[in-house]
């Protein structure tokens, strides 16, 4: 009977016209339900493309923001250099410095001297003094681990002082050690000892020469993180072997800076976080 349906369709059509098409096609029944879920989902479909402009407005402004925004500049806290002690009284004579290191102590035997005998004295070998230390290598860098560190002409408290250091920090390298005295070098190349309870071992380094630039990767084209004004001293994380750059941390800023752009590390010196 469904083959013989489209020429009753067409007989109707012509016998009683368009209302005979209207009742022979079934039409789908509308209900409440249906206009529910449809309004439903329009509203879903709207909101969601209010949500996706809405988040793309705002990280556009986000964006803008941080291109407008200057780079964080850092500058160095305490003082930059140390300073002159107050007058002290200075002993009458000078005091004697601690024995060589033992290659600097080696010299020749001398010769024995001919015993009453007439027997030659059997020669002993001169032993230098072995002064204690940790056994670390040497030379190596170390922090300063308060604001008020004197150093002395020697090592003992007997010793006068020659300067006083304020920047905790400020790191320092070791180059011989004399029980609990170490002589070490500043910055600015200044020598003298100091007590190894005002040394720290953690890494530390100072911007010297010019500002530096933290880098937020080990690039010269990688984005700013901060401006390191000369002078400006930060914890060094790591150094990798063969790396121009090191892992630092200043304040709450942390990136890349070159080994060429601070002080604070020995030539190729590995660093592990």
């Amino acid at each position: 009977m469904a083959r013989f349906a489209p020429l009753w369709i067409l007989v109707s059509l012509l016998l009683w016209g368009a209302p005979a098409v209207a009742l022979a096609v079934p039409r789908v029944p509308t209900t409440p339900a249906r206009h529910t879920f449809v309004r439903k989902a329009a509203d879903e479909r709207v909101t969601k493309a209010a949500d996706e402009r809405v988040t793309k407005a705002a990280d556009e402004r986000v964006t803008k923001a941080a291109d407008e925004r200057p780079t964080p500049v850092v500058r160095p806290h305490g003082a930059l250099h140390p300073a002159r002690p107050p007058h002290q009284r200075q002993p009458q004579q000078p005091l004697p410095l601690p024995p060589p290191l033992p290659e600097e102590a080696a010299q020749p035997a001398a010769k024995p001297a001919a015993s009453a005998a007439g027997q030659a004295a059997p020669s002993k070998p001169a032993e230098a003094a072995k002064p204690a230390g940790t056994g670390l290598p040497l030379p190596r860098f170390a922090a300063l681990r308060t604001d008020d560190v004197n150093m002395r002409t020697g090592p003992g408290f007997r010793y006068p002082i020659t300067w006083v250091y304020k920047r905790r920090d400020l790191p320092m390298e070791i180059e011989r050690e004399f029980e609990v005295w170490r002589l070490v070098q500043d910055p600015d190349g200044i020598k003298g000892w100091v007590h190894e309870a005002t040394l720290t071992g953690r890494r530390t380094f100072l911007v010297q020469g010019a500002d530096a630039t933290l880098r937020a990767k080990p690039d010269d084209d990688a984005p700013a993180v901060a401006v390191l004004k000369v002078g400006v001293v930060g914890r060094i994380r790591s150094c990798d072997a063969g790396s121009a750059w090191c892992r630092v941390q200043v304040l709450d800023y942390s990136g890349y800076l070159k080994r060429s752009q601070f002080w604070g590390t020995l030539p190729g010196e590995v660093i592990a976080p």
